[in-house]
């Protein structure tokens, strides 16, 4: 900064008032400190910079799996709405495993992030690094839920799972359910909004028999699991199954395929699947699942909104939803061939 402060002509402190906020400094200063940027190629180390702030314009995010489709698209939104609002987004993964989370917590703790978007892992989410991040910065949670009065945006699974259960109680035989590995604590919410979606159609809920196994990589659990439990059609509850996610589903189907049988809905199949999340593979597998659709760029919409107003800053538009502190969105029925 000094060798730039030299090269332009302007004192260091207007050189930084500049970086800080271009619009503070005069049109004509703004002018020169531009060209000389074109001209010297000078960046400022952003880390450095950030350090020196009392708030820094660096975002963290913590997602539990890079690759997966569904937080790919729900970051890339939250990039997009930061870096217009002249935020940094940065990504960590946690990779599904608490000692990377907790080790992504503290690397945003050194670089003085001013918040962080959190999709924890972990069937209890209140780990004192997150609770110590939480006393320090703003945090939203995604995906999960927190314990407690924690700021969250993600799908109502109460109304999810009513949508689904509904159209395939009237569609044909009612569901069994087909878990998810209990990852976090959206394993249990999912089983408890089937179960209640199920009772309240005044119908017994039947939930299949899975290991225990906590595993992210739920294709592979999925097929597994089906491939032995298609070893007799006779050992699920009825013919038809509804999965906790697409993924799971997407292992259901290739089981089913592997075993002969045939996935859909009508007369010449033998079982229907559906799923949760509308993944954006769904509509391509054979046959295309049935499923309820998550609004994946809503949720990082609301996620960085509702940040943004903790942090003070100005959101766009008047959003009546940003004033809530939990976030509940719904989700819609998307038809297709397996169910």
């Amino acid at each position: 900064m000094e060798d730039f402060s030299g090269f332009v002509g302007l004192s260091r402190p207007t050189v930084s008032k500049y970086f800080n906020d271009p619009a503070s400094v005069r049109k004509k200063t703004r002018d020169t400190i531009e060209e000389a940027l074109k001209k010297s190629g000078f960046r400022p180390n952003m880390f450095a910079v950030n350090l020196n702030r009392r708030r820094s314009n660096i975002i963290g995010i913590v997602i539990p799996n890079t690759l997966d489709p569904f937080f790919m698209a729900l970051t890339r939104r939250i990039e997009i709405i930061a870096n217009e609002a002249g935020f940094l987004a940065f990504v960590l993964s946690s990779d599904g495993k608490p000692d990377i989370e907790e080790e992504a917590i503290k690397t945003f703790r050194s670089m003085n992030v001013a918040g962080a978007i959190i999709a924890p892992i972990g069937r209890e989410t209140g780990s004192s690094t997150l609770e110590q991040l939480g006393r320090d910065i703003p945090l939203v949670y995604v995906d999960t839920p927190a314990d407690g009065g924690a700021s969250y945006v993600g799908t109502d699974n109460r109304q999810s799972f009513g949508l689904i259960v509904d159209y395939l109680c009237r569609s044909g035989e009612p569901p069994c359910y087909f878990g998810m590995p209990e990852v976090n604590i959206n394993a249990v919410e999912r089983r408890n909004a089937y179960v209640e979606a199920m009772t309240g159609f005044g119908l017994t809920p039947e939930l299949i028999p899975l290991s225990a196994v906590a595993t992210w990589d739920f294709e592979r659990f999925a097929m597994d699991e089906a491939s032995r439990l298609f070893g007799t059609l006779s050992r699920l509850p009825t013919r038809t199954i509804v999965c906790a996610n697409d993924r799971l589903a997407f292992g259901v189907i290739a089981a089913a395929w592997a075993k002969g049988l045939k996935v859909g809905h009508g007369p010449g199949y033998d079982i229907r699947v559906a799923g949760h999340d509308d993944h954006p593979l769904s509509q391509y597998t054979c046959p295309p699942i049935t499923t309820v659709a998550q609004n994946y760029s809503e949720i990082g919409r609301l996620a960085i909104g509702l940040l943004f107003r903790k942090l003070g800053e100005e959101t766009q538009g008047d959003d009546m939803l940003l004033t809530q502190n939990r976030i509940l969105l719904k989700a819609e029925l998307m038809l297709r061939k397996s169910a």
